[in-house]
């Protein structure tokens, strides 16, 4: 089992910077990720970082703004926003995965573990 924790959501305005959290326990991940759901919406992929290599992956929608990372010594990915847009409103989750499967294969269906999500409102 891997347990996942966000922190940092809340309200900024467009334009405006945010960096989420994700600290993680439980047994090890081969790769991390951040979703995200708007209102009526379905669940987007943002990013993604394998855990060993820092290799990373981007969805073209935040390519560019949004930077994910890790730092081993605290088991936490962060995922830095920059130039956030109004449509970046979302609910924010991180995803765990211990298969070591590629980042695209992650991209498009997802990732076992979960965290309960954090909210960013990106006010225009």
């Amino acid at each position: 089992q891997v347990q996942l924790v966000e922190s940092g959501g809340g309200l900024v305005q467009a334009g405006g910077s945010l960096r989420l959290s994700c600290a993680a326990s439980g047994r090890s991940s081969y790769a991390v990720g951040w979703f995200r759901q708007a209102p009526g919406k379905e669940r987007d992929f943002v990013a993604a970082i394998v855990w060993a290599s820092d290799y990373t992956y981007y969805a073209d929608s935040v390519k560019g703004r949004f930077t994910i990372s890790r730092d081993i010594a605290k088991n936490t990915v962060y995922l830095q926003m920059n130039s956030l847009k109004p449509e970046d409103t979302a609910d924010y989750y991180c995803a765990a995965d211990p298969r070591a499967y590629s980042l695209t294969y992650f991209a498009h269906n997802g990732m076992n573990y979960w965290g309960k999500g954090t909210l960013v409102t990106v006010s225009s």
